[in-house]
């Protein structure tokens, strides 16, 4: 037995921010899968063009993020393609509405859907499987000397994460990632591209 999804894309509570569901079929052989189509991404108001693609693999419980670029920050289609994730995203964008609220979802190989991530969002996610393989398109270049992020657990985001402070596992480098005060008082806020914030 056989079953077709064409594509679908729904809002969330932050604007801009795009829930969508790829076309895919699946049958007894396995599946089938268009995470992107130009013209069909295009009727959703989401005119994409990608400067990179990477995709990266973690260990269950490790937690990468929260990260972006204080200049020229990126927009980003993330998805899984092994495994599962819970994905946060953080407003950043100076004189949002939604500045400094926070949003997760449940990506997964399962669900297979697809997170559209504006420019201006701190981004990051912790793998809930064995091994996830989360995959990346990203819009805008990469700026080493500007990408940074805010430190996973910080007081004022408040993020419920669905592990244990004591079951994640994170880098030395984003176990020391500053505050969102902190971000705040140097930049209060980020400067975003506007074309993706319909």
């Amino acid at each position: 037995m056989s079953t077709i999804q064409h594509f679908s894309v729904d809002n969330t509570g932050l604007k801009g921010v795009k829930l969508i569901t790829p076309f895919f079929l699946t049958d007894e052989r396995g599946y089938f899968i268009k995470s992107f189509e130009k013209d069909v991404f295009s009727s959703f108001g989401l005119d994409l063009v990608f400067n990179e693609t990477f995709e990266s693999r973690s260990a269950k419980y490790v937690l990468r993020g929260l990260h972006f670029q204080t200049v020229e920050p990126q927009s980003k289609l993330v998805s899984v393609s092994m495994g599962c994730v819970f994905d946060v995203i953080v407003d950043l964008r100076k004189n949002s509405p939604t500045y400094g609220r926070w949003e997760g979802f449940e990506l997964s190989e399962q669900s297979m859907k697809v997170l559209f991530i504006p420019a201006g969002f701190a981004h990051g996610f912790i793998s809930l499987a064995e091994t996830s393989i989360v995959n990346y398109k990203c819009c805008g270049r990469y700026l080493k000397e500007y990408d940074t992020g805010i430190i996973w657990n910080d007081r004022d985001l408040n993020i419920t994460w669905p592990v244990t402070s004591e079951q994640i596992k994170i880098s030395d480098r984003d176990s020391k990632l500053m505050t969102f005060s902190d971000f705040n008082r140097i930049y209060g806020g980020l400067d975003h591209d506007q074309r993706f914030a319909r």
